[in-house]
């Protein structure tokens, strides 16, 4: 799979306007869910951390290691523009804030709060991205960011099946369903099974997907890639190129909740050009096995 980036960058809609703790003047507006109108005072921000809750939620609470599904507007607040800088609004999908890897600012707007929950937080440049500050950033800007907690998915969420096989791959059972592959010359052609289906709505092109995966490679039946290892699962937009085409083909149109078995040939993964970094070769063809765990718009 492609590495995903994360840029930093339906529940109750009700709509929204209220002032942040340290700024009356601040005004932010709309229902949960949808784009913010954002008011901002005259002048520059205090220069401190605020934080407000313009929206409290009433489900599963954000914490470290967890995966948070948001849809967010992000300003800079220098008293002169307040220009917006990134949305996930203007993407047409939510997107993955991994809770405990984020900017201190944001990590300490999201860590605690319930998903249905609306946060708003204005974030000086010591909480933010410091020296290093992404593109149309500088690195003595003060952001706002508005954000809408969609949901949220822990560490070790998968979905439950027993043990099963297919094209003389074994895949295990239980939370984490490891693979094992045949000492056999790869197949030539991409497959994919529906190992276990879900009873969710099915995956459509534009969704942002939470999946679970591990990830081998045929030849030498070493697992390359695994979010079970790794610590969170992981989410990327089905039709916008982020992904393998094994992926975007085996995941379109899969209830939410099915486990995926998906070979992929090195057309359908990552061509003649390989993947390098995770040690894939041109020549590669790649298994998966992935849990929807669900899907966002």
């Amino acid at each position: 799979m492609r590495p995903i980036l994360l840029l930093i960058p339906a529940l109750a809609l009700t709509a929204c306007t209220a002032p942040a703790a340290q700024d009356p003047g601040l005004k932010v507006g709309g229902a949960f869910g949808a784009r913010p109108s954002v008011v901002f005072p005259e002048g520059k921000p205090s220069g401190a951390l605020q934080i407000d809750q313009l929206t409290a939620g009433k489900g599963a609470r954000l914490g470290a290691g967890d995966v948070a599904i948001v849809h967010y507007t992000a300003h800079v607040w220098d008293g002169r523009e307040n220009r917006r800088v990134d949305s996930s609004f203007t993407r047409g999908a939510p997107a993955a804030f991994p809770v405990g890897q984020l900017v201190p600012g944001l990590d300490k707007a999201l860590r605690g709060r319930t998903v249905g929950s609306r946060v708003i937080a204005a974030i000086p440049p010591s909480e933010g991205f410091g020296a290093n500050p992404p593109q149309g950033v500088g690195p003595s800007d003060g952001l706002f960011y508005v954000i809408d907690i969609l949901g949220a998915h822990a560490k070790g969420e998968s979905v439950k099946g027993r043990a099963s096989a297919y094209a003389g791959i074994r895949v295990g059972g239980g939370a984490r369903p490891e693979l094992s592959l045949p000492v056999a010359p790869p197949p030539a052609r991409y497959s994919a099974k529906v190992l276990v289906r879900g009873d969710g709505p099915r995956v459509e092109r534009g969704q942002l997907v939470v999946t679970q995966y591990e990830g081998a490679v045929w030849a030498r039946r070493s697992v390359f890639d695994s979010t079970w290892k790794s610590g969170r699962p992981r989410a990327f937009t089905v039709g916008d190129g982020g992904v393998i085409k094994a992926w975007e083909r085996a995941l379109t149109g899969v209830p939410v909740g099915s486990r995926v078995l998906v070979v992929a040939p090195p057309r359908m993964a990552y061509g003649s050009a390989g993947l390098p970094a995770f040690g894939i070769r041109g020549a590669d063809t790649l298994v998966f096995v992935v849990d929807v765990l669900a899907a966002y718009r």
